[in-house]
């Protein structure tokens, strides 16, 4: 997994609540167990018309947003079933930091097993970042995971909390198999002990 430490990009904002798995990417797209593959598939019922072709209206269709790398939206981001093709999208997409003033428990959990860093703040630093972000190409934030800081293109700073150890994952680019990789060489002595202690086994 990639690590993920210090991100600045261009932030759309998504002034939306209660946006679902279903919205981030539709269940057209559960088909594969790949994670690549799936950005052209991110919000999918927003970004296309019926007939296929493009809604230019949608945020991230307009020209200043369409390399957006950090999502600013609104209350209880990610509701919903748990797919894990959700945080898959959005990565695909190249977002890499959501930022809402809630989340749901299964889709925050996915994003950082995926690298994405969703940072929760609240209702009127969202308001700050939704304004920033409405600036088009110069909607660019800073997110600092280590400092635990968002910097606006003002020069404003915002700080977050976020949980120790989902912060180290993040930082060392570990998920769950890098973080079974760490200890390997507990695991291969155990393995070597338990074949002398129990050789029938």
């Amino acid at each position: 997994m990639e690590k993920f430490e210090k991100l600045t990009g261009v932030a759309a904002p998504l002034p939306v609540v209660n946006i679902d798995t279903d919205m981030i990417i539709p269940k057209d797209y559960l088909k594969t167990i790949k994670r690549t593959g799936l950005g052209k598939g991110l919000f999918a019922e927003a970004r296309y018309k019926e007939d296929g072709s493009v809604n230019e209206d949608f945020v991230l269709n307009k020209p200043a947003y369409q390399n957006a790398k950090i999502l600013v939206a609104g209350d209880n981001f990610g509701c919903g079933s748990s797919r894990e093709h959700a945080p898959w999208a959005l990565l695909d997409f190249g977002i890499r930091c959501v930022i809402s003033t809630s989340f749901a428990d299964i889709f925050y959990n996915n994003c950082f097993k995926n690298g994405i860093l969703p940072i929760v703040v609240s209702q009127n630093e969202l308001d700050k970042l939704m304004d920033d972000a409405s600036r088009g190409s110069n909607a660019v934030l800073t997110v600092d995971l280590e400092a635990q800081e968002i910097t606006g293109p003002d020069g404003g700073r915002i700080k977050f909390e976020i949980d120790a150890f989902k912060r180290h994952c993040l930082l060392n680019g570990l998920d769950d198999i890098g973080l079974t990789l760490e200890k390997a060489g507990s695991i291969a002595s155990f393995e070597k002990a338990n074949a002398v202690n129990h050789p029938w086994a």
